[in-house]
């Protein structure tokens, strides 16, 4: 009869290996005061590239999905600009079954694009 390993152990080990991979998803440090507002819009608004229009209400937004919060007030909303790059970053640490892309761990957008939505986000 093989040798099993008891159940906790396989749990303990696939918890570890997870805890392991969300440390690899941490923003990087990263000038945040350095994005472009009017670039950042051109990319959130833009269905090939950031397309948060296709989920988020934004104002002047043609079309808007109604699947995530409207993106309005977001400096009341997230007071520290870093908060709601990390959000945009990797939603799933705050929300492990959000269906939003994680745009920075995923390499979904450039940093320079990303530093430009996260400047755009946070004007609304």
């Amino acid at each position: 009869m093989p040798h099993r390993k008891p159940l906790f152990a396989i749990s303990a080990a696939a918890l570890l290996s997870l805890v392991a991979t969300s440390t690899l998803a941490e923003m990087p440090e990263m000038d945040l005061d350095g994005g472009d507002p009017g670039a950042g819009k051109q990319v959130a608004m833009d269905r090939a590239r950031g397309n948060c229009i296709a989920c988020h209400w934004m104002p002047e937004g043609d079309s808007p999905g109604a699947i995530g919060p409207a993106l309005v007030a977001m400096q009341t909303r997230y007071p520290d600009k870093r908060d709601l790059a990390e959000q945009i970053w990797d939603p799933t640490i705050k929300t492990p079954t959000v269906v939003m892309p994680p745009f920075g761990k995923h390499g979904i957008l450039s940093d320079k694009d990303f530093r430009d939505v996260v400047a755009y986000i946070w004007s609304l």
